[in-house]
C-alpha cells in the first residue's frame, strides 16, 4: 500500500480512494500538469497479469463519450503498473446514501443509461455495472469507469461469472454475459437510485422499495425497470440502446404532462430556501474570513469550513470530505488539508506520513503557538493537535468578537446563526 505524500513518477500520492480485489485507487497530484488524478495501480501479491489491465486500458481507449471517465495514461512506473484518469468529488455508491430529489435522480439515471447504451454501440459488455463504477464530477455529471471485467462481444462470447454478486445477472454468474446482463445490472441500479432500496432474489413484484418508487416517477418508468430486472434474459431489453430510447420517451411523454399541468411552486419552500441562503450571505459576511467558509457542505450545501467537524447547519459528519483544499497534501485518515512539513494531522491525529522534506515553510495562517513548552511551533486556528508534538490543543478556540462558547466542548460558536456546534456537533441553544 502506498502512503501518503510518497512520490511516484510524476505523482504525489495523497491518500487511498478504495481497495478492490484487483487493485487499489488512489488519490494523486500530478506534479507537471498541477492537477488531482485517480490512480488505478494493481495488487502486487494478485494473481492477475498486466495483460488484464492493458486490456481495460485498451477497451476503454475506444470509448469517447461525456458519461465515460477517459484513461489519461497508463505506463509502467517503478516497476508498477500505473492507470491515471480523472478524480471525480465521489461514487454513486456514496452519493445514493444521502437524500437526493427525484429531479437529480432521473438526470443520473440518464447519463447513467447514455454511458452503458455507447459502450453496447460498441459491442463492448461492461460485466461489473453497480454504483461504485459511476463516478461524480463538478456540475452533477456523472461517467461510468472500471472496465475491467469488459468482454468485446463477438459471434461467440465466453467468459468467466466476472461482477458485483449484488447486480449482477443469474446468466452471467453461470459464466455467460450477455448485453442483456448489462440491462439487468442497471436496472438494479436505478431502482436503488429511485427507491432507496436494493432489491434481493426473487425479484417478484412488488419487490421492497416500491411504495417510495410508485410516488416519485411515472408508471411508463417502474415498467421499463420491471422489464429490465426480468429474470428470462429474452424478457429484458436487447441492450441498453433500446432500454435509452424508452427511457427519452418516457421522459418526454412527463415533460409534456407536466408542462400541461403547470404547477405553482409552493411559497412556502420557496421563501423557505430564500430564507436559508440569505442566512447564509449574512453569516459570510461576518465570519468567511475568521472561519475560512470556502467550502460547502456535502448534505444541505450551507457554508462550511475544512477545520469543521461537523455542518453547523445540518449536523452532517465531515461535511467537506472530498473537497479541494488549499493544502499542497491530504491526510489519508480525514481527508482534510495537510502541509509538507508537518508530522501529524492536526485534525484527526494522524500519523504515517511520509517526510518529503526537512525544509519548514511559513504561513500567513499560523497566529499562535503550541502549548506544549518543549514544542512551541506555530499552530493555525480550530487545529485539535499540534502537528509537530502531536499534543492535544487544551484551550478552547474562540470566534473573534464572539463571546459565545459550547457548553460541551468550550469551542466558539456563533449562535446567531448555527443549529450545530462546528466542532463536536453538540446542539446549539439560542
Amino acid at each position: 500500500m502506498l502512503r501518503a505524500r510518497q512520490k511516484l513518477g510524476k505523482y504525489r500520492i495523497l491518500g487511498r480512494i478504495a481497495s478492490g480485489p484487483l487493485a487499489d485507487v488512489y488519490k494523486a497530484a500530478d506534479t507537471i500538469h498541477r492537477t488531482r488524478v485517480a490512480l488505478k495501480i494493481p495488487k502486487p501479491e494478485d494473481n492477475t497479469t498486466h495483460d488484464d489491465f492493458l486490456r481495460e486500458v485498451q477497451i476503454a481507449t475506444r470509448l469517447n463519450h461525456p458519461n465515460i471517465l477517459p484513461i489519461q495514461d497508463a505506463s509502467f512506473i517503478d516497476g508498477r503498473f500505473v492507470i491515471a484518469m480523472g478524480l471525480g468529488t465521489e461514487s454513486l455508491a456514496d452519493r445514493i446514501e444521502r437524500r437526493m430529489s427525484t429531479a437529480r435522480a432521473l438526470d443520473i439515471a440518464e447519463q447513467a443509461l447514455a454511458a452503458l447504451a455507447h459502450a453496447h454501440e460498441r459491442k463492448i459488455i461492461h460485466c461489473d455495472i453497480k454504483p461504485e463504477n459511476f463516478i461524480l464530477f463538478p456540475g452533477n455529471q456523472v461517467k461510468l469507469a472500471d472496465f475491467g471485467f469488459a468482454k468485446i462481444s463477438l459471434r461467440t462470447l465466453k467468459a468467466s461469472g466476472s461482477g458485483t454478486i449484488d447486480y449482477i445477472a443469474p446468466e452471467q454468474a453461470m459464466g455467460r454475459p450477455k448485453f442483456q446482463s448489462d440491462v439487468f445490472s442497471l436496472g438494479l441500479v436505478l431502482y436503488r437510485l429511485l427507491s432507496g432500496k436494493l432489491p434481493e432474489w426473487p425479484f417478484k413484484w412488488p419487490m421492497i422499495g416500491y411504495d417510495r418508487l410508485q410516488s416519485r416517477v411515472p408508471a411508463e418508468l417502474i415498467a421499463m425497470l420491471r422489464k429490465s430486472i426480468e429474470l428470462d434474459p429474452a424478457d429484458r431489453y436487447r441492450n441498453a440502446v433500446e432500454m435509452y430510447a424508452v427511457f427519452r420517451k418516457v421522459k418526454r411523454l412527463q415533460e409534456r404532462r407536466q408542462k400541461k399541468a403547470a404547477p405553482r411552486r409552493k411559497k412556502s419552500a420557496k421563501n423557505g430556501a430564500s430564507w436559508r441562503r440569505m442566512q447564509w450571505r449574512e453569516f459570510q459576511k461576518h465570519y468567511k474570513a475568521e472561519l475560512d467558509t470556502r467550502h460547502h457542505c456535502r448534505s444541505c450545501e450551507g457554508p462550511v469550513a475544512e477545520s469543521m467537524l461537523a455542518c453547523p447547519w445540518c449536523g452532517t459528519e465531515h461535511p467537506t470530505r472530498r473537497s479541494e483544499t488549499r493544502m499542497p497534501a491530504v491526510c489519508p485518515r480525514c481527508e482534510r488539508g495537510v502541509k509538507n512539513d508537518w508530522h501529524f494531522c492536526a485534525w484527526c491525529y494522524g500519523a504515517g506520513f511520509e517526510l518529503e522534506t526537512s525544509r519548514r515553510f511559513p504561513d500567513k495562517r499560523y497566529t499562535a503557538k503550541c502549548a506544549n513548552s518543549k514544542c512551541r511551533e506555530p499552530i493555525m486556528p480550530f487545529m485539535r493537535y499540534c502537528p509537530w508534538c502531536r499534543s492535544k490543543v487544551k484551550k478552547g478556540w474562540q470566534i473573534k468578537n464572539n463571546r459565545h462558547k459550547c457548553p460541551s466542548c468550550n469551542w466558539g460558536v456563533a449562535t446567531e446563526f448555527w443549529n450545530f456546534c462546528a466542532w463536536c456537533s453538540e446542539p446549539v441553544e439560542k
